[in-house]
């Protein structure tokens, strides 16, 4: 029996050597355990990356609010300057300056005439009857002067008549007349209705001046 003591103990430690040994083959290998892992896009992952590292949008400073608040300034002058010169283009196209004829309103007045209205004809047709509102004549008052008329008259003799209509002396409604004679040349013709006070007469005065 003592020759079978080394035999036994060869072949357990060979039994216990393939124990011990058998777990490490059995182990995946490094290339099978790892999986492959996707490529990340460069434009996604750049996109990603300023997702998380750009921070909140910056209000607009006052310089900035202010340059925009002069340019929208310029651009309400230069929208203003457009229709003037439209509306400039427009008048001379309808009343060319050969037959164009124009009335102003003056006023000098305030103690014996306050004005609601005129009526304008001219060769005995009636081309204007205008209305006037409180702010207006007070405008009017202040040394203001207003276009009434704009028209065409061909070349000849021609008569302005204007009836003017408010409250007189002691606020009674009051109406007069003025009228004028004229020659249109070629040329613009500009005429003037002027109502003024008459102190000695104690009322007003409604004269027609040609500007030639």
């Amino acid at each position: 029996m003592a020759w079978l003591l080394p035999a036994l103990a060869v072949a357990f430690g060979s039994l216990s050597l393939q124990a011990v040994a058998a777990p490490a083959s059995s182990a995946p290998t490094a290339s099978a355990a790892a999986a492959p892992v996707p490529a990340v896009p460069a434009a996604a992952a750049a996109a990603a990356a300023g997702a998380t590292t750009a921070g909140p949008i910056a209000a607009p400073s006052a310089a900035d609010t202010r340059s925009l608040d002069e340019d929208t300034q310029q651009l309400k002058k230069d929208v203003v300057d457009l229709n003037r010169d439209l509306f400039v283009l427009e008048e001379e196209l309808l009343f060319p300056a050969n037959t164009q004829v124009a009335v102003y309103v003056s006023m000098d007045v305030g103690e014996f005439f306050a004005l609601d209205s005129i009526t304008l004809k001219i060769d005995n047709k009636e081309v204007t009857n205008y209305l006037y509102t409180p702010r207006e004549v007070d405008a009017l008052l202040k040394g203001g002067v207003q276009r009434l008329y704009l028209g065409n008259l061909k070349v000849g003799n021609h008569e302005l008549v204007a009836f003017f209509s408010g409250k007189g002396p002691d606020n009674r409604d009051y109406r007069r007349a003025a009228s004028i004679k004229f020659d249109k040349s070629i040329g613009a013709k500009y005429l003037e209705l002027k109502i003024e006070d008459r102190q000695r007469k104690m009322q007003p005065e409604f004269t027609i001046k040609d500007w030639e």
